[in-house]
């Protein structure tokens, strides 16, 4: 015979799962939208919870963002890797480059991350899943050494290309200004053939 006591928690148990995934959906489309300023209490009305569910799940609205974020760079990285397996190395960091930037403007949380506005995404990266900086640096190494990028380029130069990218569209969307903005990003980036 079961122990009624652990039936009873079951529902619990996925009452909270639930309730943990409403709060970060909610907090997903809230902080993509209007960025990492967004309340708490406007956050759990979103999710349909009180702020105590918010708080049991995720102690500081920084660890809710925390959480959010992480799955962002997560995907990112796994985009990587992706592209570094399916393109020749200098369409797979080209192709990376662009799908940052056009993450980074439609995510403000994402866009905060990658240019380094409150979260250190380096930290982050301390677990490999979420190296986003090493998936960045691989894909640059393997197209400067097939030639295509300049070789004086670093992790740290692409990341502030993609941040300018970012700046470009901030306040409103123009994904024609930053179709530019990736477009001068990788003309200066691709070596250029000794005159």
């Amino acid at each position: 015979m079961s122990d009624p006591a652990a039936q009873s928690e079951r529902p619990l148990r996925a009452d909270a799962r639930r309730n943990r995934q409403l709060v970060l959906e909610a907090a997903a489309a809230a902080f993509s939208s209007e960025g990492p300023g967004v309340s708490v209490q406007e956050i759990a009305r979103r999710a349909g919870v009180g702020t105590g569910t918010v708080s049991r799940h995720f102690p500081t609205k920084d660890a809710l963002f925390q959480a959010i974020v992480l799955d962002r760079i997560e995907r990112c990285v796994g985009t990587a890797r992706t592209l570094a397996e399916t393109m020749d190395p200098a369409a797979a960091f080209f192709a990376y480059f662009a799908y940052l930037a056009q993450e980074g403007a439609v995510d403000q949380a994402l866009a905060e991350a990658l240019v380094g506005g409150g979260f250190d995404i380096v930290a982050a990266a301390a677990r490999s899943e979420y190296d986003f900086m090493g998936a960045l640096g691989r894909l640059l190494t393997a197209a400067q050494r097939a030639g295509a990028v300049r070789p004086d380029v670093d992790v740290a130069d692409i990341q502030a290309l993609v941040a300018g990218c970012l700046a470009r569209e901030r306040g409103h969307a123009d994904p024609a200004a930053r179709q530019r903005m990736i477009a001068i990003a990788r003309d200066g980036l691709l070596v250029r053939p000794a005159r």
